[in-house]
């Protein structure tokens, strides 16, 4: 969900509002909802119930006492799903804060979408950025690993098969329940994976016709799973994902060359200090392009994300147009965070209504069912959509020249830009992505060094979080501290991180976050088995079997979505606009 935010309910600002639950908000010639039956005007109705907030609790029990149960809650429309006696209707109608008892009607989705005559569709995408260019000189990203830091990747159409994706360790709260491990419950990391290296299967990248494609179709995926099917993670979860990363980033044949945040707090702490920037800086250093979302709050916060405030990294901007892809109608979106005049984006590249991969079931498609069209894909807009489609770049870069540093890939993608027209540098840094001339560029290399003060790390983690905690049990996470309640040492974790010490086996700074070793004998499929958490959390309860009980993935879908047994709450993600 798209920067590294806490925030329970979702934020308002969400382009793609849950209105009234079953408002479809896509335009006729891509979606038409289509009631299937109407509701039973005897027996048992499925109805949306809306009321004022202070008496949604009580609303609830009502339903339940009159014989009804609920199905699932919808914070952003002040409401929830349920299922009662239609004779029973007309009583909870009438109970006090109620705004509306409506049916809900169940929809089926039918589509004649055609990417070709959609701007935003990832043909046309990875058209105007010059990509299909690349793919013609056979420049696909194959070789390449990305490592996707995010809510885990689902196997759906387009990243199914031919060992696509490697499973990391699964560092989220869901990973104490076997049948979710790894997946994406909430929907923001396949989305993401699916701009990088999308492929379905048999497409001909050079007459791909209406075939869903990346833009390095042939790179890897790595998941390396921190996000929750909620949208809850910490920061001490990205950091120990980011030292994991640069750890394992050789093992077994892997090769880590990128590394993709879609996320970020909105901490103004220095990156001088910062613990995230600095375990980001590392994983630089070892030879990873980090690539990190600026954030979507536009000019109000005054600064990029944390990190991609870190001068080292790359930090992406989200452009949209209007129209056509001349470079005059070429604009940032208003969402795209600004620099500060000294820390700007880098450049900017495609984030509105771009077409991703939808995972049926998950957390953003059951809240944000207005954003669903052509049954396989889903709109999202935001930086988080610009910087995977950035780091996708990066992985065509890195196989036409696989010995570029990254503060190489850095200037050959700055200097290739194409800037915009009457834009400020604080909003565009260099200009639009051009991903198919870097990859043509026929300038000598440029020098890999970056003229900033590193960062040291010894900062506060309580600072990396900003203004949003996770919460569990109502009791947020905060101070010096990681998801166990474990004492976080700044300044003893710049020293295992620049020793590449802070993973051993299975433990992190000493305790127990995975399994020991990778199972399996080949990379295709292969995952990092997990083993159950001991010990305590900062509200002094156990996480083991609190996640998403109930919830399984069938192969195609989620089943038993109702997300029951959990209190986990707040969303990490930077591009939090679903529309």
């Amino acid at each position: 969900m798209d920067a590294v935010r806490a925030v329970n309910p979702p934020p308002l600002r969400f382009l793609a509002a849950l209105a009234a639950c079953l408002l479809v908000s896509i335009t006729a010639s891509t979606l038409v909802a289509v009631p299937v039956a109407q509701a039973p005007t005897s027996g048992i109705s499925a109805v949306i119930v809306r009321a004022q907030a202070p008496a949604l609790s009580g609303l609830e029990h009502s339903v339940v006492r009159a014989g009804g149960s609920v199905v699932r809650e919808l914070k952003i429309i002040d409401g929830f799903s349920a299922t009662m006696p239609a004779a029973r209707l007309a009583a909870v109608r009438a109970l006090p804060g109620v705004i509306s008892v409506t049916e809900n009607a169940p929809l089926r989705f039918h589509s004649d979408y055609n990417p070709n005559s959609d701007p935003y569709s990832m043909s046309n995408t990875a058209t105007d950025l010059g990509a299909t260019s690349a793919w013609s000189q056979g420049i696909t990203g194959a070789g390449i690993d990305v490592a996707v830091i995010d809510s885990g990747v689902a196997p759906v159409q387009g990243l199914a098969g031919d060992g696509k994706i490697v499973n990391g360790p699964d560092l989220s709260f869901d990973s104490q329940t076997p049948s979710v491990q790894y997946l994406d419950g909430y929907g923001h990391g396949t989305f993401m994976a699916g701009l990088i290296a999308g492929k379905d299967a048999g497409a001909d990248l050079n007459h791909p016709g209406t075939a869903y494609l990346g833009i390095a179709p042939d790179a890897r995926i790595v998941n390396v799973k921190v996000g929750s099917a909620n949208g809850s993670v910490d920061v001490s979860q990205v950091i120990a994902a980011i030292d994991w990363t640069v750890q394992h980033r050789h093992d077994n044949g892997l090769n880590i060359r990128v590394l993709n945040l879609s996320l970020g707090t909105d901490s103004s702490q220095s990156y001088q200090v910062d613990p995230l920037a600095f375990a980001a800086e590392v994983a630089w250093r070892a030879g990873i392009v980090v690539v990190a979302a600026a954030g979507n709050d536009g000019a109000t916060a005054g600064h990029l994300d944390d990190p991609a405030s870190d001068p080292f990294l790359i930090a992406v901007g989200a452009s949209g147009t209007n129209g056509s892809n001349a470079l005059t109608n070429v604009f940032v979106a208003p969402f795209s965070s600004l620099g500060n005049g000294i820390r700007n984006p880098d450049l900017v590249a495609p984030g509105i209504h771009l077409q991703g991969l939808r995972v049926p079931g998950s957390y953003i498609d059951l809240n944000y069912s207005s954003a669903v069209f052509g049954d396989r894909f889903f709109r999202g807009s935001g930086t988080s959509e610009a910087t995977a489609l950035t780091s996708g770049a990066v992985a065509l870069l890195l196989q036409k020249f696989p010995t570029l540093r990254p503060g190489q890939v850095k200037a050959i993608l700055a200097r290739t830009a194409a800037s915009l027209p009457n834009i400020a540098v604080q909003a565009q840094g260099s200009g639009l992505l051009q991903a198919g001339a870097a990859v043509g560029d026929t300038q000598a290399l440029p020098n890999s060094w970056q003229a900033f003060w590193p960062s040291i790390g010894t900062g506060s983690v309580e600072k990396s979080r900003g203004t949003n905690h996770v919460l569990f049990g109502g009791v947020p996470l905060a101070g010096e501290q990681d998801i166990f309640g474990h004492s976080f040492s700044a300044g003893q974790m710049v020293l295992t991180e620049l020793l590449g010490q802070s993973w051993s086996g299975g433990t992190w700074t000493g305790t127990t976050w995975s399994g020991t070793t990778w199972s399996g004998t080949t990379w295709s499929g292969t995952t990092w088995s997990g083993t159950t958490w001991s010990g305590t959390t900062w509200s002094g309860t156990t996480w083991s079997g609190t996640t998403w009980s109930g919830t399984t993935w069938s192969g195609t879908t989620w089943s038993g979505t109702t997300w029951s047994g959990t209190t986990w709450s707040g969303d990490f993600w930077s591009s939090d606009i679903w529309n």
